[in-house]
């Protein structure tokens, strides 16, 4: 009876030590975009512009940025137009735009024709941008996908949209709220689903705004990686101004998934 007893003492210790542990890793599942077609026909100026702040939100990835936290220009929190016009008529243009329309696709595709002072690749004297290439990877919008967005940040300050509605059939993807969570099934589409590489050059991605994964594992032991995650705000490298949010929707299973496959990444695979 007393060796039973111990058995189920040690039993419950167990599961309390488990479900302690879920209390402390991430554990509510993260919603998943879902993607639809988008029917070019039914769309209305105001269908087009909630498309875009989706995009914008979601799979653009450009919230992750720009923000209150000072990765980039906090786009929500001013007005876009007026400001497109004042960097139009700055010196340190190197663009060919004419216009807030055109200025602000330019500001997508080739985000270095003017980087806002303060925001530029470390040691680039803000010449170079570290925001990628909207229309490449991470993100790897659509050209109506991009126009969507521009009509959207030109909407928002109450400002006349110029971007004209598509008129032709398009296969383009947009991420709606779905029905339910779905969790990555893969490493690689857990670091897609919540945007690692909008800042950190990983796979096939290149910028600076982040550490570099590519060779985490010379840096970090698995620990020290996956507190990172977990807890973004304790440790800061020095050579990076802004802290990395919180991913308070990350599962345990897609956590352990991004650990396990950044704790081989090292400087002898690149």
């Amino acid at each position: 009876m007393t060796v039973l007893m111990k058995m189920l003492g040690f039993s419950v210790l167990l599961i309390l030590a488990f479900a302690g542990v879920t209390y402390v890793l991430p554990q509510m599942e993260g919603a998943a975009p879902e993607e639809i077609e988008v029917d070019v026909g039914a769309l209305t100026m105001e269908t087009f512009v909630a498309m875009g702040e989706r995009l914008y939100q979601g799979q653009g990835t450009c919230a992750l940025c720009h923000n209150e936290l000072g990765r980039a220009p906090d786009l929500l929190a001013f007005n876009v137009t007026s400001a497109s016009l004042e960097r139009l008529a700055d010196p340190r243009y190197r663009g060919d735009a004419s216009d807030v329309e055109a200025y602000l696709r330019e500001s997508m595709l080739n985000p270095s024709q003017f980087v806002v002072a303060g925001f530029g690749t470390k040691g680039s004297n803000d010449t170079e941008s570290p925001m990628p290439a909207i229309d490449k990877p991470p993100a790897q919008l659509s050209e109506l996908e991009i126009d969507a967005i521009i009509a959207y940040l030109q909407d928002k300050d109450g400002n006349p949209v110029t971007v004209a509605l598509p008129v032709e059939a398009d296969d383009t993807q947009v991420d709606v709220e779905p029905a339910m969570p779905v969790a990555a099934q893969s490493p690689e589409a857990a670091l897609a689903k919540y945007g690692c590489a909008a800042c950190h050059s990983i796979l096939d991605s290149v910028t600076t705004l982040g550490p570099n994964l590519n060779d985490i594992a010379d840096r970090q032991e698995p620990h020290q990686i996956r507190n990172s995650i977990v807890n973004p705000g304790a440790v800061v490298d020095e050579d990076y101004f802004v802290v990395m949010p919180e991913f308070a929707n990350m599962t345990i299973g897609e956590l352990e998934m991004i650990v396990e496959f950044l704790a081989m990444q090292t400087g002898e695979q690149s």
